[in-house]
């Protein structure tokens, strides 16, 4: 999807999940209103509020010059009661009955 790059699946992340909120690494270019439109059109929910904050930037060294590898901000997506969002990763389950 284009705008979020992936699930975050931290110790906070995890534990925030029974609040009903979800982390998403997404591109820095984009606004809170844009993901929130974006998030309810692919995952079929509404968005109660949209929290993010930057990471601190990550240095690598690139011969003399110092470079950054951070271009994207975390978002914390509170949904309303009721909805909630697949599981991202399949399960064990999931795959052994796939292949059997």
């Amino acid at each position: 999807m284009d705008g979020i790059q992936y699930a975050v699946f931290t110790d906070k992340s995890i534990r925030l999940l029974g609040k009903n909120q979800y982390t998403f690494n997404v591109e820095s270019g984009f606004s809170r209103t844009e993901i929130k439109h974006r998030v309810e059109l692919f995952f079929g929910v509404k968005v109660m509020a949209i929290h993010s904050h930057r990471l601190p930037r990550k240095g690598r060294r690139m011969r003399p010059i110092m470079g950054h590898t951070m271009h994207y901000r975390r978002m914390i997506i509170t949904l309303q009661p009721g909805y909630s969002i697949p599981p991202l990763l399949k399960s064990k389950e999931q795959n052994e009955n796939q292949n059997t």
